[in-house]
């Protein structure tokens, strides 16, 4: 039994929706699907249609991508309206959402009253413009990721609606979620799950550093060693990197758009091994199997 993640399937490309077809089944473990299945409610049916079937358990957060829609569009919905929407259908195939109590991993950890349990934790946390230089106000920060060339589609397509901007959602998100995590019994430990990277120092990609804005909020940095994190999960950047920041590791688990996966391997091959549980199989754990992964200590 094994806690296996992915991210950022984008099934809107039919390569990416071929590759999720033909995936094998694993019937004893669990799966994360941290963010960005696509553009379209019928995006997340299509992929969880193909997907509960296969795992035991399934854990969805969504991505800027889920929550995107089109400013001049009429028959679909927005806001916190999508992210309800989205919650509604995984609802429907048992997959559980950030709206849905955290589940304990049944591994070893937590067995035995002397080691805590270890809490599945999916998040919606969303961004809020902070992740950028301390010498850039908030009302540059668009400006100051503009003067690179880069501009984010959520711009345009991710509407807060009925919240007064982006940032308010995100600090709702965050004052919601930072209770829920409080709640946890006080020696928990958890796997933070988030589409958006915790942390700013893992939140720059090298060719466009200023898309960082667009990545996460400097409130969660100290929240995977706060709440005890064994592992924290996202996807967003399209790099896949195996990272440990002061005794955590963070998995970014994003299989992307068809430029950035070899589709000769198959989507199984990047699956990443999250957590080990209790069986045989498992004990052969590896935590980063991409050559392309990097381990920074």
């Amino acid at each position: 039994m094994r806690l296996l993640a992915i991210s950022d399937l984008h099934i809107s490309h039919a390569i990416n929706r071929a590759g999720l077809e033909a995936m094998a089944h694993y019937p004893d473990d669990w799966l994360i699907v941290a963010g960005d299945v696509g553009e379209k409610p019928a995006h997340l049916q299509f992929a969880l249609e193909r997907l509960t079937g296969r795992f035991a358990k399934m854990f969805w957060t969504p991505g800027n991508h889920d929550l995107w829609c089109p400013p001049d569009a009429t028959d679909r919905t927005r806001g916190q309206a999508r992210y309800d929407e989205l919650v509604g259908i995984c609802r429907r195939f048992g997959v559980l959402t950030p709206e849905d109590p955290y589940v304990i991993w049944p591994d070893a950890t937590g067995t035995s009253h002397s080691e805590p349990p270890t809490y599945v934790c999916p998040l919606f946390l969303l961004y809020d413009y902070s992740f950028r230089p301390p010498n850039i106000p908030r009302d540059a920060a668009l400006a100051w990721a503009r003067e690179s060339g880069v501009v984010c589609g959520d711009e345009q397509m991710l509407s807060p609606a009925p919240m007064p901007s982006r940032d308010a959602w995100c600090q709702a998100r965050c004052d919601m979620t930072e209770a829920r995590l409080l709640a946890l019994p006080p020696d928990a430990q958890t796997v933070l799950i988030n589409h958006w990277p915790l942390r700013y120092d893992l939140a720059r990609p090298p060719r466009v550093p200023r898309f960082s804005i667009w990545c996460g909020t400097t409130r969660t940095a100290e929240w995977p060693r706060r709440f005890r994190a064994r592992v924290v999960v996202n996807g967003h950047l399209h790099m896949r990197t195996t990272i440990v920041r002061h005794g955590v590791r963070h998995e970014e688990v994003s299989l992307g758009y068809p430029r950035d996966w070899h589709h000769d391997r198959g989507i199984d091959w990047y699956l990443r091994d999250i957590l080990p549980g209790t069986s045989a199989h498992a004990s052969r754990f590896v935590p980063a199997r991409d050559p392309f992964m990097m381990l920074h200590q």
